[in-house]
């Protein structure tokens, strides 16, 4: 508990203190600190850390003041710095600090061990994070709501989501942000089916979604192409009346353009009254993925004539659709653009395989391999599978041979390319070159893989496996 302000000279730092602007100044109050002794006082130091925070003097002020060989600071005064650096650029230094409490038997309490956890889950410090899990079991703070869920985050960082699960089984009492830990966790990982398990369960015992959990379960029927779900999510916005900020109303477009439903995320995209660059990309992605190359293409260039930059992902999107759609003109327009600067986005190994894969298909075989061979690094797995589809789909066996025995160079524990290149040398009548690859496979203890597909029955995505 922060102490009273008892004395002249600490009334007096304290309001300098909370007004203080500048690095010098700070520095002054810093050496009165010292002086009048003040730095045990609660209220003072809060202050200080509080400045320090604000002026980015964390690291050279304040943690040097209070954790040092010579000091036993209060409890709340760790507290009060775990929370500062929790959330500083500097979070490292949190694990620091409760290694100092501990060596110097400073008690933690309930508010600690938040702070502790979301650096250590910030970190990846998910063995760190798991040594103060046993200490908190033996100081009984478990059944705390608030450090049970810093629990699940810590565990669903790291994608442990079997301990994040049994620690989430065995809370007493659990929250919205509890489910929607657990459902972002399962979400993060790919495990989509999981993830709107846990969404559906939670609905089930009576607690409704907040904007956070929304967003994660809509990316998750996005993902699983649960439209049942996500329509039932949407209607949910409508009913409550929330707004169609960026985030929420991008994760719809998304979930919609992901089923199939473009014109449902169209109607969507009018409504929002702000959209970034992530919710145009989503529109462009649906009419990709539902094959609509060129309405895609018609997006992008609305895009751009409305001055959105794109990133990254937006030209990695448009330039698969050129590829969809053969539209070899554009494709070359766009790439160059990108090689020149134009939209402040380099150039990546993804760009470069969608680009080399539309010349293949194009026909433009050494246009391909030129630009492969001038990439500024070294052609990918992704990029040698782009000219080996092209090559194959165009009868140049030759380099389409040469492309897949780079596969195979490349991940020779991937069976698929053993695979495709049998069938190639099958497609020639190359029947000892069939013989010779399987043999090479069998000698490597791969096996070919089996095919698998899903069908959906109410809602939900059952694996069939069926005889590659």
């Amino acid at each position: 508990m922060a102490e009273i302000l008892n004395s002249p000279a600490a009334r007096i730092l304290h309001s300098l203190t909370t007004r203080c602007k500048t690095p010098p100044h700070l520095s002054q109050i810093l050496a009165q600190l010292v002086v009048h002794n003040l730095t045990a006082n609660t209220t003072v130091a809060a202050a200080f850390i509080s400045s320090c925070r604000s002026l980015n003097l964390l690291t050279s002020a304040a943690f040097p003041l209070f954790i040092n060989n010579h000091t036993r600071p209060h409890t709340f005064v760790c507290n009060t710095l775990l929370r500062a650096f929790s959330h500083s650029n500097a979070p490292h230094t949190s694990p620091i600090i409760y290694s100092h409490m501990h060596t110097n038997f400073i008690r933690a309490n309930h508010y600690t061990f938040p702070f502790v956890l979301k650096a250590a889950a910030d970190l990846k410090l998910i063995k760190g994070g798991a040594a103060v899990h046993g200490q908190i079991i033996r100081l009984g703070f478990l059944s705390d709501l608030y450090v049970g869920n810093s629990l699940l985050n810590l565990y669903a960082a790291g994608g442990d989501m079997a301990l994040c699960r049994k620690v989430f089984d065995e809370m007493p009492v659990r929250d919205v942000v509890s489910w929607t830990v657990v459902i972002s966790g399962f979400k993060d990982y790919g495990r989509f089916n999981d993830a709107l398990l846990a969404f559906e369960t939670m609905r089930s015992e009576g607690v409704m979604p907040n904007q956070v959990t929304a967003v994660n379960a809509l990316a998750a029927c996005a993902g699983f192409g649960a439209l049942h779900t996500g329509v039932w999510i949407h209607d949910y916005v409508k009913r409550h009346e929330w707004e169609l900020d960026v985030i929420l109303g991008t994760s719809l477009i998304e979930m919609y353009g992901r089923c199939g439903r473009i014109e449902e995320g169209l109607r969507i995209f009018e409504e929002m009254s702000e959209k970034n660059v992530f919710t145009w990309n989503a529109v462009i992605r649906g009419q990709a993925l539902s094959n609509n190359g060129k309405e895609a293409l018609w997006w992008f260039l609305k895009m751009e004539g409305e001055g959105i930059q794109p990133n990254a992902a937006t030209l990695t999107t448009v330039l698969s659709a050129c590829v969809n759609i053969g539209d070899v003109d554009m494709g070359r327009r766009i790439f160059s653009s990108l090689v020149d600067g134009k939209y402040g986005v380099p150039p990546s190994v993804e760009h470069y395989s969608c680009m080399v894969n539309l010349l293949a298909r194009g026909k433009f075989l050494n246009e391909a391999c030129r630009l492969m061979y001038e990439m500024p690094f070294e052609p990918s797995v992704s990029t040698w599978g782009a000219l080996a589809d092209g090559c194959r789909a165009h009868g140049a066996f030759e380099l389409a041979e040469f492309s897949a025995w780079k596969l195979v160079e490349l991940q020779p524990e991937c069976s698929a390319y053993y695979v495709a290149l049998s069938n190639l040398y099958a497609e020639k009548g190359r029947w000892n070159d069939v013989m010779k690859v399987r043999e090479l496979m069998a000698d490597r203890g791969l096996k070919k893989d089996m095919g698998s597909s899903t069908v959906k029955i109410q809602d939900s995505k059952h694996p069939l496996e069926l005889a590659a």
